[in-house]
């Protein structure tokens, strides 16, 4: 009735006089509940759909969420901002003018460094620094509120920029009699290609391995942590010869590693040669200036990686390396996802119940990996959309056209799905545990799995078909260790052959893999400093 009613007022006071009744007519023990009443119909009151939810158990409704969440068109700026709000700082609209402005400054303060540039130019003085370095360090909303409202006179968003910061230099006459050197020889792509070079290289660096690195330290650390715990691998989906778990993690952890590096590595590129990439401008108003020299050095002096071949645009072909190499790493860990997810259906990992979670809304007993699901659902969106810059952003048509504008302002949305998938995955991880009876059961019951080594111990002492033999014994058959024991007793080999097979179980017959998982970090090809003290120690613990 109070969900759905109109009267709330009536639903308050009736429930209210409830309680106190409940206190007024019975004892001590009723005077106990009529408070614990009373908090619950001040809960319910207060936030009555948490309170549909669960009263005791734990609600998923955020405790803050805002109208714009709610209406968001995309789950990125809705449902799941809270996971990568910081993404905005590289990515938004904001962030675009911010960088914008930030190229246009340094590329001002660069020109008035070149001799035979400025004519008669007056020397800038400590305030006149101050004030260019306050018009960025000081940078608002307000401030890109205006650069939007210049664009909406202009429609040329670059432009809007210039217009901007000429109108912080009117206050100061020294900057006023210079701000024709704001954009001086730029096209608007000089200015755009560095900005999002900026935000490219920001958004990596800040946000996206870190939480790369995150989801790789708990791989490792999980892979160590199992490096011994024996399971039975499924080749085709059938029972194949035993591995640990810890070296399945380690698999995957060396395989992001390889990409991780490439990703350490990387440097956006950047180009600033004017209108069609020939310095046309440049020359015939500066014939003396060393343009070439001048556009490395600017370009290297903002921490990019200079492309002295272009058209209008820088092509991207950098961007395409990355965006595919990004593609590469999610689908790696849609494998990951894809594994963990059938482990957890065999029953090889428990999912830790949390009070109050639910599993499915007619079927109470259920725990699902919904947080692999979830993130090779996000990786899936991620790669189609990484997929989609690396083919369409090297094209543009002749010197230039404006297709690849409107693509790059969606690269934000594969970093955003991406980060949203790592954090899944973290999640997802941390709610695992091992299920060490069933997996030893599971190998146990499973003495077929020696046919290899005993095969291969029978080859070395050069018997006939020893293949064929243990076909015939173990193919299409669950053996046990009665009748495995019994098959190895009646093998003509040397006695200690003979023990060394019947003291093998499929638990023990793991190989190398417990080495393997213990040093993955060895062979791990980067370095990372908040990893490798984890592992260090990770070691010392085990020791």
């Amino acid at each position: 009735f109070f969900f759905f009613s109109s009267r709330r007022r009536h639903t308050r006071s009736s429930l209210v006089s409830w309680a106190r009744r409940c206190v007024q007519e019975t004892g001590i023990n009723a005077e106990y509940m009529g408070i614990v009443y009373l908090m619950m119909i001040r809960r319910i009151l207060r936030f009555p759909w948490q309170s549909a939810v669960g009263f005791w158990g734990r609600s998923f409704v955020p405790k803050k969420i805002s109208k714009e969440q709610i209406m968001a068109i995309t789950p990125i700026d809705g449902r799941y901002k809270g996971q990568i709000e910081n993404l905005s700082k590289y990515f938004s609209e904001f962030a675009l003018i911010k960088y914008r402005v930030q190229v246009e400054l340094s590329w001002f303060k660069y020109l008035l460094t070149i001799p035979n540039v400025a004519l008669n130019p007056t020397p800038l003085e400590k305030k006149d620094f101050d004030l260019i370095e306050n018009i960025l360090k000081e940078f608002k909303y307000e401030d890109a509120h205006r650069v939007k409202e210049i664009e909406a006179v202009t429609n040329h968003d670059v432009k809007a920029v210039e217009y901007y910061i000429k109108e912080k230099f009117k206050g100061n006459p020294t900057l006023k009699s210079l701000s024709e050197y704001i954009h001086f020889s730029c096209t608007s792509e000089d200015i755009t290609n560095l900005a999002y070079g900026l935000s490219f290289q920001g958004g990596l660096e800040k946000t996206y391995l870190p939480k790369l690195d995150e989801l790789i330290e708990k791989i490792v650390s999980m892979s160590k942590e199992m490096a011994g715990f024996a399971i039975m691998s499924r080749t085709h989906g059938q029972p194949a010869t035993p591995t640990t778990m810890g070296k399945e993690f380690a698999n995957y952890a060396y395989r992001l590693s390889a990409i991780r590096k490439f990703l350490k590595e990387y440097k956006p590129q950047g180009k600033f040669n004017g209108a069609v990439g020939n310095y046309n401008a440049h020359v015939v108003a500066c014939p003396d200036v060393d343009w070439i020299q001048v556009s490395e050095k600017f370009v290297e002096s903002i921490g990019l990686k200079w492309n002295p071949y272009s058209t209008q645009i820088e092509q991207h072909d950098s961007l395409a390396k990355l965006f595919l190499s990004m593609q590469s790493l999610n689908t790696i860990l849609i494998g990951f996802c894809r594994d963990l997810w059938m482990y957890i259906s065999y029953g090889m990992f428990k999912l830790k119940v949390l009070k109050g979670e639910v599993g499915s809304s007619t079927m109470p007993h259920k725990v699902n990996p919904i947080f692999f699901e979830n993130a090779e659902g996000n990786l899936g969106i991620a790669n189609s959309l990484l997929g989609y810059f690396a083919e369409k952003l090297p094209i543009s048509r002749m010197q230039r056209d404006l297709s690849d504008s409107t693509v790059l302002r969606n690269i934000g949305s594969a970093f955003s799905y991406s980060i949203i998938s790592y954090s899944s995955i973290l999640t997802g991880l941390k709610r695992c545990e091992f299920n060490v009876e069933l997996t030893q059961n599971e190998l146990e019951s499973h003495y077929e799995l020696l046919a290899e080594p005993v095969q291969t111990v029978m080859r070395r002492c050069k018997k006939e078909a020893p293949y064929e033999l243990l076909k015939e014994f173990t193919r299409g058959h669950q053996v046990t260790r009665e009748a495995y024991i019994a098959f190895v007793e009646k093998l003509d080999l040397p006695s200690n052959e003979i023990n060394k097979l019947k003291a093998l179980k499929p638990s023990t017959y793991v190989g190398l893999a417990k080495q393997l998982a213990e040093n993955v970090n060895k062979y791990l090809q980067f370095t990372h400093n908040k990893t490798t003290v984890s592992y260090t120690h990770l070691r010392a613990h085990e020791t």
